[in-house]
């Protein structure tokens, strides 16, 4: 069984993975580091999702990275030019050769003693074991499972005859071409797909039980467009990801104080770009407030045009079961279905599924509370990557990787070893994630909680965000630094 040590070993080789290495090379390149990756390839999500139309539902200029400009034209990109993306800066950084492919993490074991990391990983080319010795362990493996996507247990599946594919494994081999399409979900994923499907496809219907808030914008960003032409892609660029981040914190801010007035500017939206007479409270008005779930931008509009012009409709009802040839609905409808796509979600999984154990004690993380939204109460020398919910996933990455890069520069000048957050004073505590979807509340008591104020709350506020994590003391109440070998053991149990 093979061992070695890194200073820093990075779980995930994905959009989080690749910056926070490139971050590490930046601002403390004497460390050395490894990601460890469960697929055979860079890119994580992107990689990993290759259906119709996959792209991005947060501009580039804040999923992409602060030190890297994104250049290409579109500001709302599809899946493969961020996958290049993603793979050019770890080729430009060099973090592609340090890459270990096929690693899947399944254990992590933290000694006070020696302040170590012994990480367990499975070879999935070579079925063996691999074990690697850490001081700092770095998790960028999102917070959902690769392997397995959620699909309800719908009546009468066995008798359908037709296609049935999740969108988290699309078969490269499957046509769609002049094919009837019924796409279930209402979800980002399914206001993607189905304009994508609808331009080849003899018809596409997205079946959803109840609707989204969808948002039209423009696919480029006209005042990028236009600073570019002036400027340098390095000075433009942070110009236009600030403008970005105030004025969607501005919008998410504005929903949470107003969503009334928000429910009306999303209706008109929509109405704008219906048919005349389109049963819009029916099909595009949903029960909950904007932001109690993400909005789901469709570029250009193109899920309305696509509606509008006849090649696609919406249906809202609910599955009674399958049939041999389609769906039949609790209404008595029935949609005839070559190909059935279940855009019905995913299932989540904290840390990608590994065991933590501190000097002996086996963690729960359910009971572990997050400190900055990025370390966990009690578990020594461990960040996770968790973005935000109502912002581009890379913002909090890119702050999270900064903070990781603080800490250890404080380590090396003070001389000590170990960093523990500490658990918050008082009982209460709040989920980790705050949205209402279904995705989300089928997992979340399994995952880490936050309090109720800072250090221990996520806030999703950008702006709030670069002060406390970039500026912020990292002595606080929070947290505790100390020697190797000097580490209380009862801090497992904190």
């Amino acid at each position: 069984m093979a061992c070695d040590h890194v200073d820093v070993l990075i779980v995930g080789a994905g959009l989080s993975g690749v910056g926070a290495a490139c971050h590490l090379q930046r601002d403390r390149p004497g460390r050395t580091y490894a990601l460890l990756e469960a697929r055979d390839a860079i890119g994580g999500t992107w990689d990993l999702f290759r259906y119709p139309g996959v792209r991005s539902d947060s501009d580039m200029f804040t999923l992409g990275y602060a030190f890297k400009p994104w250049t290409d034209p579109k500001s709302i990109a599809d899946g493969d030019a961020i996958r290049a993306y993603v793979r050019e800066t770890a080729r430009e950084y060099g973090v592609d050769r340090h890459i270990r492919f096929r690693h899947r993490v399944v254990r992590a074991a933290w000694d006070s003693a020696t302040a170590r990391w012994t990480v367990h990983a499975h070879r999935e080319d070579t079925g063996e074991t691999v074990e690697l010795t850490c001081g700092f362990l770095y998790v960028c493996s999102g917070y959902y499972r690769y392997d397995a996507g959620y699909t309800p247990a719908f009546p009468g599946l066995e008798r359908y005859t037709g296609r049935l594919v999740h969108p988290q494994h699309w078969p490269a081999d499957l046509e769609h071409d002049g094919k009837r399409v019924v796409v279930i979900g209402s979800g980002a994923t399914a206001v993607t797909l189905v304009p994508a499907m609808a331009e080849r496809a003899a018809h596409v219907t997205m079946l959803q039980r109840s609707p989204t808030y969808i948002i039209p914008l423009p696919s480029r960003d006209r005042f990028a467009d236009l600073l570019r032409r002036w400027l340098p892609a390095k000075a433009a660029y942070p110009v236009v990801r600030w403008k970005n981040v105030v004025l969607g914190t501005a919008s998410y801010q504005f929903s949470r104080r107003a969503p009334g007035l928000m429910k009306r500017v999303l209706r008109r939206a929509a109405r704008s770009r219906l048919p005349v007479g389109y049963d819009l409270d029916r099909h595009f008005a949903p029960r909950y407030n904007p932001w109690d779930q993400r909005l789901c931008v469709v570029p250009d509009g193109d899920l309305f045009d696509a509606v509008r012009a006849g090649r696609a409709s919406v249906v809202t009802d609910t599955v009674d079961t399958f049939t041999e040839h389609g769906i039949r609905l609790a209404s008595g409808a029935e949609l005839p279905a070559d190909i059935v796509v279940t855009a019905t979600g995913l299932n989540l999984l904290a840390l990608g599924g590994m065991a933590l154990t501190v000097d002996g004690v086996e963690v729960d993380l359910s009971r572990r509370v997050a400190y900055k939204g990025m370390m966990l109460s009690g578990v020594p020398n461990l960040a996770m990557t968790v973005g935000y919910t109502n912002a581009s996933w890379t913002l909090k990455a890119d702050l999270v990787a900064t903070y990781v890069c603080r800490l250890l520069r404080h380590l090396d000048r003070t001389g000590q070893q170990i960093v523990t957050p500490l658990p918050p004073p008082g009982e209460e505590r709040v989920p980790l994630i705050d949205l209402q979807a279904g995705y989300v509340l089928r997992s979340l008591e399994s995952f880490p909680k936050q309090g109720v104020s800072a250090p221990w709350r996520l806030y999703q506020n950008y702006p709030r965000d670069v002060l406390l994590m970039r500026h912020g003391r990292l002595t606080d109440s929070g947290v505790r630094f100390a020697r190797a070998g000097s580490q209380e053991r009862s801090a497992s149990r904190a």
